[in-house]
C-alpha cells in the first residue's frame, strides 16, 4: 500500500506460449533512491497459480527507481519437453530451456502512486508495460 511519501509495486506473469499464468517464477525486488545511489535488495517472492506475486516487500521512503528480476530459466526448465514441442515454431533443442534465462525490468517510480508491471513471457521473447 502506498502513502503520500512512498510508491508501491506489484506484478504478474503470463506465459504467452501456453496462454496461462506462469506459476513458481522467483522474483527479486531491488530499489534505489536516486540515479547514482546503490541498489538495495528488499526481498522477493514467487508467483502463485494465477501468475501473481502478491507479497512483494514495501518500498522505502525516497525510492525513485525499482528493479524486478525474474528468474525465467528455472521456470522454463521445469516445463516438460512435450510442452516445449507444442509451442509454435519451437526449436527441438534448447540449451537452457529459455533464450532469456532472466529478465530484469528497471523503472522509475514516484511517491503516492502504485506501479503494476506485468510481464508477458515466452521462451524467445517478452514484453512489459505499466498496468493498472
Amino acid at each position: 500500500m502506498s502513502t503520500a511519501t512512498t510508491a508501491s509495486v506489484s506484478t504478474h506473469i503470463l506465459d504467452t506460449s501456453i496462454g496461462r499464468p506462469a506459476e513458481g517464477v522467483t522474483i527479486t525486488l531491488t530499489a534505489r533512491s536516486g540515479a547514482g545511489a546503490d541498489w538495495t535488495t528488499l526481498g522477493g517472492s514467487k508467483t502463485d497459480a494465477d501468475g501473481r506475486c502478491k507479497d512483494l516487500p514495501a518500498l522505502p521512503e525516497g525510492t525513485t527507481h525499482v528493479r524486478l528480476d525474474f528468474e525465467t530459466e528455472t521456470y522454463f526448465a521445469s516445463k516438460s519437453e512435450t510442452e516445449a514441442e507444442a509451442q509454435q515454431d519451437a526449436p527441438r533443442v534448447r540449451d537452457s530451456g529459455a533464450f532469456f534465462p532472466e529478465v530484469a525490468i528497471t523503472f522509475a517510480v514516484v511517491p503516492g502512486e502504485h506501479f503494476h508491471v506485468p510481464l508477458l513471457l515466452n521462451p524467445f521473447g517478452y514484453s512489459v508495460y505499466r498496468g493498472s
